[in-house]
C-alpha cells in the first residue's frame, strides 16, 4: 500500500563560486540522512560540470539531466543506486548543457518532476553561480543552504549569491502584489529617506503600511538561509561563519542559521581521489563527526552554537 502520508523535504546546496566543496558537502549530508533510514535522493543540478556521481565511485551514468531537457525522459527514469542503502541520485549533465540554456518552461516541468519524485528528502546540489535558473532552483527548497571557506573571495561570492537569492524574491513578492512602482520609487529617493541597504528598504516599506508589512510577515516567514563553513583549519576560521551570518541579518535583514562547519583533512582529498564514499570509509576523522553535527543542525534548525571562548577571543 503507498504511503501517501510522506512529505518530501527539498534541500539545496548554493555558494556562487565553484571550488567551495558543496558537492562533497551534499554527498556527505545524503549518506548522513541516509544511514538514519531516511530515502533520500541526489539531483546533481550543477550543468556542464556534473560529479556528485565521483563521491560514490560511480561511472558517469549513460542517462541524466540531459534525456530530461533534450529527450524528455521522466526524471525517475534517470535514477540510480549509489550503493549505500536508502541513497539513490540522478546525475546532471556533464557537457551539452549549462544553466542559462534551460528555457522558463523546461523549468518548470523540472520543478513539477522533482516535487513528485518519491523520497523523504531530496538534495540538489547545484553550480557555481547566479545565473536566474541557478536561484530559482535554489528558492525551490524547503532548506536553502549555502556552503563556503574561509577565503575572501569565497565568502564574498557566498554572500553576493545570498544578495541575488534575496533579491530574487524580494523581486518576485513585488511583482505578485503589484508593489513594484512603490519599491522602486522608495529606493530611487532613498536618501531622503535614509535608507542605505536592502534592510532599510524592507523596514522603511513595512514601517510606512500595515498591507506591505503583512505581505512579508505572510511570504518571508519561511525564508531561512543555513551557512555552512568548509575546510575549517583554526579557530579563526570557525569564527567566520558567525560573522557571515551577523552580516547577513545586519545589512540584508534575513534569517540566518550557521548550522555548523568541517574541518580540513586530507583524508576528505583522498577520498574523492579514489572515489569513495568518504563517510563510509573515514569513520575516525573528526570530519565525519562534524557533519552528522551539522546535518542534524539543518534538520531541527538548532543551528550551531559558537564557544563562548571563542566569541570573546580567548582561543583566537
Amino acid at each position: 500500500m503507498e504511503d501517501t502520508s510522506r512529505h518530501t523535504e527539498i534541500w539545496a546546496v548554493g555558494g556562487g563560486k565553484g571550488g567551495t566543496g558543496k558537492s562533497f558537502i551534499t554527498s556527505s549530508m545524503g549518506t548522513c540522512l541516509a544511514l538514519k533510514g531516511k530515502k533520500t535522493l541526489l539531483l546533481d543540478a550543477d550543468l556542464g560540470g556534473a560529479n556528485l556521481h565521483n563521491f560514490f565511485g560511480l561511472i558517469s551514468p549513460k542517462r541524466s539531466l540531459t534525456d530530461f531537457f533534450e529527450k524528455r525522459a521522466l526524471l525517475q527514469e534517470l535514477i540510480v543506486h549509489t550503493g549505500i542503502a536508502n541513497l539513490e541520485l540522478i546525475t546532471g549533465s556533464t557537457g551539452s548543457l549549462d544553466s542559462e540554456s534551460i528555457n522558463y518552461a523546461q523549468k518548470q516541468r523540472l520543478f513539477r518532476h522533482i516535487r513528485a519524485l518519491d523520497a523523504d528528502t531530496i538534495l540538489i546540489d547545484l553550480g557555481g553561480g547566479t545565473h536566474i535558473n541557478t536561484l530559482d532552483t535554489f528558492l525551490l527548497a524547503d532548506k536553502m543552504v549555502v556552503v563556503t571557506v574561509p577565503e575572501i573571495t569565497a565568502i564574498e561570492n557566498m554572500y553576493q549569491f545570498v544578495k541575488s537569492v534575496y533579491y530574487r524574491k524580494l523581486k518576485s513578492i513585488f511583482k505578485a502584489y503589484e508593489l513594484n512602482t512603490v519599491v522602486q520609487d522608495t529606493w530611487k529617493n532613498r536618501t531622503v529617506h535614509n535608507i542605505r541597504n536592502l534592510k532599510d528598504l524592507i523596514g522603511y516599506l513595512k514601517q510606512g503600511s500595515d498591507q506591505i508589512r503583512d505581505i512579508f510577515i505572510r511570504e518571508m516567514s519561511g525564508f531561512v538561509v543555513h551557512i555552512i563553513l568548509n575546510e575549517v583549519r583554526s579557530p579563526k576560521d570557525i569564527l567566520i561563519g558567525e560573522n557571515l551570518k551577523r552580516a547577513c541579518v545586519n545589512f540584508l535583514g534575513l534569517q540566518v542559521v550557521y548550522s555548523g562547519y568541517a574541518s580540513y583533512d586530507e583524508a576528505v582529498h583522498k577520498s574523492i581521489n579514489n572515489k569513495e564514499a568518504f563517510m563510509l570509509f573515514n569513520r575516525l576523522s573528526p570530519v565525519v563527526k562534524e557533519i552528522r553535527q551539522l546535518t542534524e543542525h539543518i534538520e531541527t534548525e538548532t543551528g550551531f552554537s559558537v564557544p563562548e571562548d571563542l566569541l570573546d577571543g580567548r582561543i583566537l
